[in-house]
């Protein structure tokens, strides 16, 4: 017996072409390194800031009335900056997620455990915030690696760091909002460079994830360029 003819004689259309993912890559490692530059600015107005305090309660009369005005200034402005760079940052990020996502659905199209809404709202709601994000990356990698068993180490460290330097960093916000007396503005102020040396592996390690994820999914561009046909195969821009 012969087969059946495929419906309506014709083949099944091929998968979508893989996008490239370079471009939005280096945007976003360069995002991370400006917000890592930014908080070691931060941490040193911080640590300036704390001193500052520290002389005015020592004897207020001391210190000048228009270096006060200026530490309040730069202090406040330097609060402004960190939230803006790494807002921006945050943005950046998710555009490259969903990039790599949509790949990665082509070339394991039902390898995700999450759906791509919670590509943002994984990171803010309670609790799932926890795991859902590793969830959706692990997805990922697993979907661009080109070798059976990708070791996952340099992602679990990432996360560590992330959820680690998110958790501190969350403390040291309320540490802030709740400060009224003059040591607890300085003490906050002290407990925020820690949470900036935090964030800053955090950082390191999410441009090492970004690297590792756009080179394997440039991998399979690149292949599908000497065999026409398979995804990805069509000119880079």
């Amino acid at each position: 017996m012969y087969p059946p003819p495929p419906a309506h004689g014709y083949p099944p259309p091929p998968p979508p072409p893989l996008r490239p993912v370079r471009g939005l890559a280096v945007f976003a490692a360069v995002m991370l390194v400006c917000d890592s530059l930014v908080g070691v600015i931060a941490a040193v107005i911080d640590l300036w800031y704390a001193d500052l305090i520290d002389r005015i309660m020592a004897d207020v009369d001391s210190v000048p009335e228009s270096e006060i005005n200026t530490g309040d200034l730069v202090y406040g402005l330097s609060g402004i900056l960190e939230t803006g760079v790494y807002v921006g940052t945050i943005v950046a990020f998710l555009i490259w997620l969903f990039r790599v996502r949509a790949n990665a659905e082509i070339l394991a199209p039902h390898g995700h455990r999450r759906a791509q809404p919670w590509l943002i709202f994984g990171w803010v709601i309670p609790i799932i915030s926890f795991w859902f994000p590793k969830q959706i990356v692990d997805d990922i990698w697993d979907a661009s690696r080109r070798t059976p068993s990708p070791s996952r180490g340099l992602f679990n460290a990432w996360w560590a760091a992330w959820l680690v330097g998110s958790l501190v960093s969350n403390v040291g916000s309320r540490l802030l909002f709740r400060a009224d007396e003059p040591e607890q503005i300085a003490a906050a102020a002290r407990f925020d460079v820690v949470c900036v040396g935090l964030m800053l592996v955090a950082a390191v390690l999410a441009i090492l994830v970004i690297q590792r994820i756009t080179g394997a999914q440039e991998e399979h561009r690149s292949a599908a360029f000497a065999a026409p046909g398979s995804p990805g195969a069509y000119p880079a821009y």
